[in-house]
C-alpha cells in the first residue's frame, strides 16, 4: 500500500510596518491575510517580523537593526523566503537579497504568483502573464548581478548593461505581443457578450473567498471550482439561470482583494467587463469575517475605480452558520463593547437601516435562507426586466408560489 506523501510547504518569514497609515491592530490583520496567501501559494509562515517606523527605509523597507534580526532567523531556520506586506521598490528588493541571500517576494509579487498557479485557460493565462511582465520589466537590473558592470575606457565594457538593455527589450515585445493577444480576445468576448441577446445580467461580485462560487454552484446546480483559499476563481463563469418563470444571465468574477496590484487591475479589466456590463450586482460578503466591513469598502472602491458602483446593488451576507460574535465577560470593566460583539440580529438591523431592505443574510454552503435569496433576486431582475420590456408584464404574476 503507497504511503500518501505530505504537501512540502516552503517555510517562509513575514514583515510588517507600524506607521501612522496603519497602527499595530490593522498590521496584525494585514498579516493574517497575508499569511492565508502565503498558505494559498504552497508556503508556511514560520515567523512574523513587525517594526514601528514612521517611514519604510529607502534602502531596505525596515530598520538595519531589525534586518540583523531577520538575517539570523533567516540563516539559522533556512527559509526560503521572506515576504513583505507592502510592494518594494526595485532598488529596495536588490538590497535586501544582498543582505538576507534567499527569495524576496512583496504582496504584490506573492498576488501574481497565486495567480500564474490558479490561471487555467489560455484567456487567464494571458493576463496574468502580462501583469507579471510588467511587474518585472522595472526590477530587471537586480536579475543581472552576475554579469560585469561596463567600465570606461576602450575594450573595458562589459556585457552586463547591454545584457540588461536586451533583455528589457525582450520584455516590453513580450508585453506589447501580450496586449494585441488581449485585445483580440476581448472583441471576440464582447461578440460573445452581444449574442448572448437581451437577458437580464447579474454578477456576483466580493472579496476573495466569501463563498462567490459555492453561491454560484447552489442557484445555477452547475459545478464551479470552489475551494477554501484566496483567489480559486480566475476566469468569469457565466451560467443561464431560472428563478420561477424568469431567466437571467449570472456571472461569477475573480475576487477582489486590498492593496490589489495596479498591474492586475489593468490586465484583468477585460475579465472585468462582465460587472461593467451587468445590470445588477449581487454583493457577496463573509459576514463572520472579524474586519468584513472594510473588505466591503475596498470592493466598493474597486468598483468605483472600473466605474461600476452606481449599479443596483444586493447586499448578500454569506456564511452565517459560521458567524461568532465575540463575547465580553460579565466582570469585564475595561473592554469596550465594538460591532466585533455584535450579534447577528443586530447586525441585520444596522444593515437592514443602512441600505434599506437590500440585505439578505445566507449560508450558500447550508442553503439557509435560500428561499429569501431567490425571491429577492427574481424582484430585482423582474423589475429590471419589466422596465426594459413593458409590454411583457403578464409573464410576470404577482405572487408565485414557489421561485
Amino acid at each position: 500500500m503507497l504511503e500518501k506523501k505530505s504537501i512540502d510547504y516552503e517555510k517562509a518569514v513575514l514583515i510588517g510596518i507600524i506607521n501612522q497609515a496603519q497602527d499595530e491592530t490593522k498590521v496584525n490583520e494585514y498579516l493574517d491575510e497575508l499569511e492565508f496567501l502565503t498558505y494559498t501559494a504552497g508556503g508556511e509562515v514560520e515567523k512574523r517580523f513587525v517594526q514601528r517606523i514612521d517611514v519604510p527605509n529607502p534602502k531596505t523597507y525596515i530598520g538595519s537593526g531589525k534586518m540583523v534580526e531577520v538575517e539570523k532567523y533567516v540563516t539559522e531556520n533556512e527559509i526560503g523566503s521572506v515576504i513583505f506586506d507592502d510592494e518594494l521598490t526595485p532598488a529596495q528588493q536588490n538590497n535586501i537579497e544582498k543582505i538576507l541571500r534567499c527569495k524576496i517576494l512583496d504582496r504584490t509579487g506573492l498576488i501574481l504568483d497565486i495567480f500564474a498557479q490558479r490561471a487555467q485557460t489560455s484567456y487567464a493565462r494571458t493576463q496574468v502573464e502580462l501583469a507579471q511582465y510588467e511587474y518585472l520589466l522595472p526590477r530587471l537590473t537586480g536579475l543581472w548581478t552576475h554579469l560585469e558592470r561596463q567600465r570606461g575606457g576602450i575594450g573595458m565594457r562589459g556585457p552586463g548593461e547591454t545584457e540588461i538593455e536586451t533583455d528589457r527589450r525582450i520584455v516590453r515585445d513580450r508585453i506589447s505581443l501580450l496586449k494585441k493577444k488581449l485585445t483580440k480576445i476581448d472583441r471576440q468576448m464582447e461578440t460573445q457578450r452581444g449574442n448572448r441577446g437581451a437577458l437580464v445580467r447579474v454578477a456576483l461580485v466580493g472579496y476573495t473567498n466569501v463563498g462567490k462560487s459555492t453561491l454560484m454552484n447552489v442557484i445555477s446546480k452547475s459545478d464551479v471550482f470552489a475551494e477554501n483559499k484566496l483567489f480559486a476563481t480566475l476566469d468569469t463563469t457565466v451560467r443561464k439561470v431560472v428563478i420561477g418563470n424568469l431567466p437571467f444571465l449570472l456571472s461569477d468574477t475573480v475576487g477582489f482583494i486590498r492593496k490589489l496590484p495596479t498591474q492586475l487591475v489593468e490586465s484583468f479589466k477585460s475579465t472585468l467587463d462582465e460587472v461593467r456590463e451587468a445590470d445588477l450586482l449581487l454583493h457577496v460578503v463573509d459576514i463572520s469575517h472579524p474586519n468584513f466591513e472594510e473588505h466591503i469598502a475596498s470592493v466598493n472602491k474597486i468598483l468605483d475605480e472600473i466605474d461600476s458602483s452606481g449599479k443596483p446593488c444586493i447586499m448578500v451576507f454569506n456564511k452565517i452558520d459560521q458567524y461568532q460574535p465575540e463575547i465580553i465577560e460579565e466582570d469585564d470593566l475595561v473592554t469596550e463593547r465594538t460591532t466585533a460583539h455584535f450579534t447577528l440580529e443586530e447586525w441585520k438591523k444596522t444593515w437592514f437601516n443602512k441600505i434599506g431592505d437590500n440585505a439578505l443574510f445566507i449560508s450558500a454552503l447550508n442553503k439557509e435562507n435560500m428561499d429569501d435569496f431567490r425571491k429577492k433576486v427574481y424582484d430585482a431582475v423582474r423589475d429590471i426586466h419589466v422596465t426594459r420590456f413593458p409590454y411583457n408584464n403578464f409573464l410576470y404574476p404577482e405572487h408565485l408560489d414557489e421561485y
